[in-house]
């Protein structure tokens, strides 16, 4: 059992009456995002027939071999994380997509859950089990109680898996301000031959190059499609005034005064919301902006004639009189 768990046990063991095996189970759960291990509810006093017992009465759940989740099957995405570096411990670290998700670099998705262990093994159930050697101390931490990779490693480990996804989660990352004593750049010079290190390099020269957050999948797309066809990269989620007011827009070139929206459904899904577009696209107009809207069947579509127009439109007006 964690020491940390440990010496919270024995304050509840002091500071209130003895409120029995099942509630020490209840509160090592609640420490733990609703999950225990079997080597845990030994430590408490069960033995193998007990936990059966409880497992058959439903108290205890199986999520993994030797891992259980108390009193329900229905556990967060936090329990779920939780269960699956439990299911390895005492090593088991969330890596990879998932450790992406807990940082809030990355949008949970669906899919195995990533976990990091020093040796190779088969997948548990829903967990993707990636080896490597044991962790070196300044690469782990631990968020929420959870067990997790650094975010500069975490970025690492998604270049190898999803270089695609290596600028919005870098982009994310500054927003954020997570970074630590252990840089990126720290990183690659200790994996300097790693897969996905071209990606991890590419994304922050980009990120250097052009300011903002990449807020959606439209807005990833978007950047790669300027990189095919060599165009230049703008501002992203910007802000500029007009008519008075503050904006925040998608993409901006300001020396060409050219703003594009990136339109998905969830960008006006309302009729006020599609009226409010309309209203700020006049304002920026009348303040000298051009603005384009473009949507993802768009750039699927009309790629060439997207390029050749979005080239001519980035060659500065001339001024006005």
């Amino acid at each position: 059992m964690p020491r940390e768990v440990e010496e919270t046990l024995d304050i509840q063991r002091f500071a209130q009456p003895r409120a029995g095996v099942d509630g020490e189970i209840a509160a090592l759960a609640e420490l733990q995002h609703g999950v225990v291990t079997r080597e845990q509810l030994r430590g408490i006093g069960l033995g193998d027939g007990a936990i059966e017992h409880r497992l058959r009465l439903g108290r205890l759940h199986r999520v993994h071999e030797g891992v259980y989740a108390v009193g329900h099957r229905r556990l967060t995405l936090r329990g779920r994380w939780k269960a699956a570096t439990l299911a390895f411990d005492p090593n088991g670290v969330l890596s990879h997509r998932s450790a992406a998700a807990l940082w809030g670099i990355r949008q949970p998705g669906p899919g195995p859950i990533h976990v990091t262990t020093p040796v190779k093994a088969a997948p548990v159930g829903n967990v993707r089990r990636h080896s490597s050697k044991l962790l070196p101390p300044d690469e782990v931490t631990e968020v929420d109680g959870i067990p997790v990779t650094i975010v500069p490693r975490t970025i690492l480990d998604l270049a190898a898996e999803a270089p695609h996804a290596v600028e919005a989660a870098l982009r994310e990352a500054e927003h954020l301000r997570l970074w630590g004593r252990l840089s990126l750049p720290d990183l690659l010079r200790r994996y300097p031959g790693r897969r996905g290190i071209r990606s991890v390099r590419a994304a922050i020269e980009r990120v250097a190059e052009s300011s903002g957050r990449v807020r959606s999948r439209l807005e990833e797309r978007f950047l790669s499609f300027l990189d095919r066809h060599g165009l230049p990269r703008p501002r992203l989620n910007a802000w500029l005034e007009a008519g008075g007011r503050r904006y925040q827009v998608d993409c901006l070139w300001p020396e060409a005064r050219l703003v594009v929206e990136l339109d998905g459904w969830e960008s006006h899904g309302t009729r006020r919301a599609f009226d409010a577009d309309r209203s700020r696209d006049r304002r920026l107009a009348a303040a000298g902006y051009r603005l384009t809207r473009l949507t993802w069947s768009q750039l699927t579509n009309e790629p060439t004639a997207i390029a050749r127009d979005l080239r001519h439109l980035l060659t500065p007006p001339h001024p006005r009189g």
